[in-house]
């Protein structure tokens, strides 16, 4: 889960800006057309470089809940038990995971050591309403590239991010284990209660 955790740093660097103009773009054009502008940021914004929390935060919860489906994200972390909540309890779910993946984000994104990001064409047809980008982060000398997959749907204004692959590791599924034994042991409403648990913990680092 850290090393999960570590490497979202990565996705912050895809999504922290992206143009107005790039609603119709090709999900791995909008990819790769982004990785530049956001890099040179993270260079040169004092503030992010030196920590600051308000606004990294700040940064994140403009630049990249736009292009997260997060509803969706939030379905597929829970599987089956999406079923077994009630629509005020979906809105928390989503509500608490969405603030949770938002401040694990700012927190990894004062990770960013100059890392090389490296984006793969996709084949995109007209009609297709998903897609997976593939990209690789090189990390220096002598160490493996991370690869990494966004998984993407096209909505009817953007193309959306609705599950990362790190490593071969899903986010989502990755959650999915743990929401499933919170769910077990308290249920859907005791996973509530953790999510906000750890969210009030995050707040200060």
């Amino acid at each position: 889960m850290k090393a999960l955790f570590r490497h979202l740093l990565i996705l912050v660097l895809f999504w922290v800006v992206v143009p107005a103009s790039a609603q119709n773009t090709a999900p791995d054009a909008l990819v790769r057309n982004t990785v530049d502008e956001v890099i040179a940021i993270l260079k040169q914004d004092d503030g992010i470089k030196a920590g600051d929390q308000d606004r990294i935060l700040s940064l994140v919860r403009e630049k990249i809940l736009p292009h997260f489906n997060f509803t969706r994200m939030t379905q597929l972390a829970m599987g089956r038990n999406w079923r077994t909540a009630t629509n005020e309890q979906k809105k928390e779910l989503v509500r608490e995971f969405r603030t949770l993946l938002v401040r694990t984000y700012s927190n990894s994104l004062t990770n960013y050591r100059d890392e090389v990001i490296e984006v793969s064409p996709t084949k995109v047809k007209p009609e297709d309403t998903r897609a997976v980008v593939r990209a690789q982060v090189i990390q220096g000398r002598g160490r493996q590239p991370i690869p990494i997959d966004y998984s993407m749907e096209k909505t009817s204004d953007n193309w959306k991010v609705y599950d990362v692959t790190i490593s071969g590791v899903s986010l989502v599924t990755n959650y999915r284990g743990s929401f499933n034994t919170q769910i077990r042991d308290g249920g859907v409403e005791g996973l509530i209660a953790t999510l906000v648990e750890r969210n009030e913990s995050l707040k200060g680092q």
